[in-house]
């Protein structure tokens, strides 16, 4: 194996953080921000890029902080390393509530594919790069754009979904219909295509916007029930505007309703 061997356990059950246990010596390297807690004799270390083995010169190092800047990641991931003579701990937490997914590479033929802000954290010598879509449709109105990272290699490497997560295993020819939000990523074989909703009604009043994701097996496929976007969108909806109150606050039963609901506040 070329990527570091590394051990680990997942705590939680809305908001999960992954322990992940080192060996001396051996390294885990994680998304910006990601960082939970850690025991005393990690180093941390600034990197360029994905801290891949395969990088041996600055042109490689360049290349790949390159890959994730069109990901909108930042060019700089952390390196945590075991300077101890005994195993230590380091852990990294979900950024908002939902599953960590944990992807033995070796058992998905060295490749997993999912949407660019899902990566967590992986042992070193795990690559992170990016997947261009070859359909122009996909890339156009895929939700996510053209662009979706792909982790390589043999090792271990956790990625987070939000809310309640589904695993669907596909057949040969077997089809899913999906939207296009709620991907979380999917096995290499698995074919991914943006299909049209059709009728006027659907596509005017459906609510659910114009395309939806097409995935055809066979492979794995992890869906979302919660996407990130989808959460941050009903906030900004519901934010107050202008300082005011929001629209169901201002509306003419918003006193009755906070009555009812036992807030006395006036």
């Amino acid at each position: 194996m070329t990527a570091h061997e590394i051990d680990y356990h997942i705590y939680g059950e809305e908001m999960q953080y992954v322990e992940i246990e080192l060996d001396p010596q051996e390294i885990v390297v994680a998304e910006a921000g990601s960082f939970m807690m850690m025991e005393n004799g990690i180093q941390m270390q600034t990197i360029f890029g994905d801290g891949s083995q395969q990088q041996q010169g600055i042109f490689d190092k360049l290349l790949s902080a390159g890959k994730r800047v069109l990901t909108g990641e930042s060019l700089f991931m952390t390196a945590y390393i075991n300077q101890n003579m005994k195993k230590s701990k380091v852990s990294f937490a979900s950024p908002y509530p939902g599953k960590i997914i944990p992807i033995d590479l070796t058992q998905f033929q060295g490749k997993f594919i999912c949407q660019k802000d899902a990566f967590l954290c992986a042992a070193k010598g795990v690559s992170v790069g990016i997947e261009f879509s070859k359909k122009l449709g996909r890339g156009l109105f895929g939700g996510e754009g053209f662009i979706m990272q792909k982790i390589e290699g043999d090792g271990m490497a956790f990625v987070h979904s939000g809310g309640t997560l589904a695993k669907k295993e596909l057949a040969s020819g077997e089809v899913l219909k999906v939207d296009t939000g709620c991907i979380v990523g999917f096995t290499k074989d698995v074919d991914y295509d943006i299909e049209f909703v059709g009728g006027i009604k659907n596509t005017i009043f459906g609510g659910e916007g114009m395309f939806f994701a097409t995935l055809r097996g066979p492979g794995t496929v992890y869906v979302q029930s919660l996407p990130f976007s989808r959460l941050a969108d009903r906030v900004i909806a519901s934010a107050p505007r202008n300082g005011g109150s929001s629209r169901e606050e201002g509306s003419l039963l918003g006193g009755l309703g906070r009555m009812i609901d036992g807030d006395n506040r006036f």
